[in-house]
């Protein structure tokens, strides 16, 4: 892809002559009036303008302090038939890269634009170097200045280096993971791997084979040995997610491994030493589960040495004002497009939504946001609908917002449950997690209904 050159000259002929000289090398576009290449710029990314000093009604050093300050990645030459030392100097304290005076020689020209590139591909790699490091500082992905992530980061730095098991806790969209890769990159074992395990998205038959392996003949198909998760992650982190999903027949081969650090691969008699440092995550109260006996206590207590709560985003909405830029930015650098600005509409409906998925619904209102924005500026109508209406998803916690699900009479049970779950699933735009927590089961059954139903309707 060409760069892209905007040239405005209020002389249509210099601008013509200018693009056919340039237009081999550069993507060039000619205008003759400053709302011409205001246009231009909020639907291009352009990366290198040039600018006539005098526009007939209006002043180049006005339009160049405009652009500078709206698109600071364009890189600006001046241009005027009247040069002198003073103007330069007053050029660049504007902004402007370089200045050049009529008549134009046309390889000088292409020489400074060239320079300008270069200089812009330097600047941007000292900014991804810097925003690299800040990352590291930062804890990667996990933004905010609030009291609850600022303990969050304390515990962190207080427990990276050590073994000791830790739970996470929180609700689907948080960040559990992310906390558990900061433990694992900000720690000792850095240099080991991270292996991780959603244990509710794996079917129960399969997940001991994944976790643990398989000697040659365990089950039909096993034509050999297969190394599984824990062996994986020897030397580094295991990080078990959603871990309150865990089958009970196989709790007791995850609390071997955390008691005695071994584990026997399944259909082996071979018992394997392994050296790992298992970090859990689960939305789910592992407490009351205990106590309902859907959970072995000493595997609970094995597992929650350290425990991290993290909040929900509703409960820490002063750093949303760090988390939109963030993921504003993130979205226009993947999509190739120029970083937007919200208007003051996009931005009160952004503050004032109550975010039921939590950080990662944020993610994807704002990826949303970007692909759907016409031009630099993202409006109120570029949102999400779900953002836009006054109610938000439902969410456990407030069923008198629920909208209704219309059940005919007649219906069995089982009928009914269907159009519940299908109408749920609706609601929260085909997201599994959000379903399930709103009805209130795992995502394992919510799984295994919506393939009954599947084969039903085949």
């Amino acid at each position: 892809m060409k760069p892209v050159v905007l040239i405005l000259d209020d002389e249509p002929a210099i601008g013509s002559s200018l693009r056919f000289a340039l237009e081999n090398d550069y993507e060039v576009m000619a205008v003759t009036k400053v709302e011409e290449a205001i246009k231009v710029l909020q639907e291009k990314q352009v990366h290198v303008m040039l600018l006539d000093w005098r526009l007939g009604g209006s002043d180049g050093l006005d339009v160049l302090a405009e652009v500078k300050s709206m698109y600071p990645q364009t890189s600006v030459i001046m241009m005027t038939a009247y040069g002198t030392i003073e103007s330069s100097v007053e050029a660049i304290k504007r902004g402007a890269y370089h200045y050049i005076t009529k008549p134009l020689d046309i390889e000088e020209l292409d020489l400074l634009i060239k320079k300008a590139l270069e200089h812009q591909t330097l600047y941007s790699k000292i900014r991804e170097l810097n925003e690299t490091i800040e990352k590291i500082k930062g804890y990667d992905q996990m933004i905010g200045e609030s009291p609850a992530m600022r303990n969050v980061f304390s515990i962190i730095e207080r427990v990276k280096d050590i073994d000791s098991s830790v739970l996470i806790f929180g609700e689907s969209g948080t960040g559990k993971e992310l906390v558990a890769r900061a433990l694992h990159r900000q720690g000792k074992r850095k240099d080991g791997p991270f292996v991780s395990v959603n244990c509710a998205a794996i079917p129960e038959a399969l997940l001991e084979s994944e976790l643990f392996g398989y000697a040659k003949g365990a089950f039909t198909g096993a034509v050999g040995n297969q190394e599984g998760k824990v062996a994986a992650a020897n030397g580094g982190t295991l990080f078990l997610d959603e871990i309150g999903d865990m089958p009970a027949s196989l709790q007791a081969k995850m609390l071997r491994v955390l008691q005695e650090k071994e584990f026997t691969p399944l259909g082996s008699t071979e018992v394997k030493k392994v050296n790992v440092r298992i970090i859990s995550a689960t939305n789910k109260n592992l407490s009351k589960m205990v106590a309902e006996g859907l959970f072995r206590e000493d595997l609970f207590f094995r597992l929650n040495v350290i425990p991290i709560e993290l909040p929900l985003l509703s409960e820490r909405k002063e750093d949303l004002r760090a988390l939109i830029p963030y993921f504003l930015k993130k979205y226009a650098e993947e999509m190739q497009r120029p970083l937007p600005s919200l208007s003051q509409e996009a931005w009160d409906r952004l503050l004032a939504y109550d975010y039921p998925g939590n950080v990662r619904q944020l993610s994807n209102i704002l990826e949303y946001a970007v692909a759907m924005a016409k031009g630099r500026v993202i409006v109120e109508e570029d949102l999400p609908i779900s953002v836009r209406s006054e109610n938000s998803l439902v969410t456990p916690a407030s069923h008198s917002s629920a909208a209704i699900v219309p059940v005919p009479i007649g219906a069995t049970m089982k009928e009914a449950e269907k159009m519940m779950i299908e109408a749920v699933l609706k609601h929260c735009e085909g997201s599994r997690k959000e379903t399930a927590k709103v009805l209130g089961i795992s995502e394992r059954s919510l799984r295994n209904k919506l393939q009954i139903y599947r084969e039903e309707n085949s």
